[in-house]
């Protein structure tokens, strides 16, 4: 009879246990519950812990509410407006935004949604980046298209309960075949920016240089009228002196003068001249001191 008695207070416990088990759950921080009473939809839990609910005729689904990423693992090939590939690498953060929403639309398949979404993102790319041309897409216009992106998006998101968090462009290169055609024109341009600097630079290395030399024409030409005054401003003084000197005693300066001849005349041993011997040349030669033949 007490063993009847414990084998009924075990099975009760266990029952209890299970009942318990049924009825009793916990949702984490990171997740989102729909609870369904008979298939429907009777709650949405977004706070995190313990939880109770009817067992057998109600159950519950789990889904992630973190920020998700949907990244292609391959790039996709667009043509831009001027019909060139280019390959582009993006990536979208989402995540859940109308729980009840995004279970009616996709049924709460994670990879359906991002199925979609990807559908969306290849779309709004293709077409932005076929009104653009390679070095708009490349560099200039990146931003402009990752908003026009993200808003498209963001409408179609709405659609299945899917908040979009951000979208982003990681890289966008172009194909081999392309970069060399781009790399040759980028080439050419540089030479001929380089050409037309080179052109310009001589050019005014031309100006300086006639510029400089005009300065030093004029520079020398006033030097030489300087020296030219200067010299005729001696040669007057020198010329007033001789007079003076040749009027106070005209012997002596004309010794004088022929002193400086003598100098000229004989400045190196090889110097050679032919005169007659009763030249006045040699007057002072002939007789000292008196100066006359």
């Amino acid at each position: 009879m007490m063993e009847n008695r414990a084998a009924a207070a075990l099975v009760a416990a266990l029952v209890l246990v299970i009942v318990t088990s049924m009825t009793i759950f916990t949702v984490d921080q990171r997740e989102k519950v729909l609870v369904f009473q008979l298939g429907e939809i009777t709650e949405i839990i977004s706070e995190p812990g313990l939880h109770f609910k009817w067992p057998l005729i109600q159950n519950v689904r789990f889904f992630d509410n973190r920020i998700l990423t949907l990244d292609t693992p391959d790039t996709e090939r667009f043509i831009t407006s001027e019909k060139k590939n280019v390959l582009v690498d993006s990536f979208v953060k989402w995540r859940i935004g109308d729980l009840k929403q995004y279970y009616i639309s996709v049924q709460g398949d994670e990879v359906r949604a991002q199925t979609r979404l990807s559908q969306t993102v290849n779309s709004a790319l293709r077409e932005e980046f076929g009104k653009r041309l390679v070095h708009e897409v490349v560099s200039g216009e990146r931003d402009d298209i990752m908003r026009i992106v993200r808003d498209k998006l963001e409408e179609d998101a709405k659609r299945i309960g899917v908040s979009i968090v951000d979208v982003r462009i990681k890289r966008v290169e172009l194909p081999q075949e392309v970069s060399e055609s781009v790399f040759k024109r980028m080439e050419a341009e540089r030479r001929a920016v380089a050409s037309e600097l080179r052109s310009q630079g001589f050019s005014e290395g031309e100006k300086i240089r006639a510029g400089a030399e005009r300065e030093r024409q004029i520079i020398i030409a006033e030097a030489y009228k300087k020296a030219q005054t200067v010299k005729g401003e001696g040669d007057q003084k020198a010329s007033a002196i001789y007079a003076k000197a040749f009027g106070e005693n005209p012997e002596f300066y004309a010794f004088y003068r022929s002193l400086e001849g003598y100098r000229a005349g004989f400045g190196k041993k090889s110097d050679v001249l032919v005169l007659e011997p009763n030249s006045e040349f040699f007057k002072y030669l002939r007789n000292p001191g008196k100066g006359t033949k």
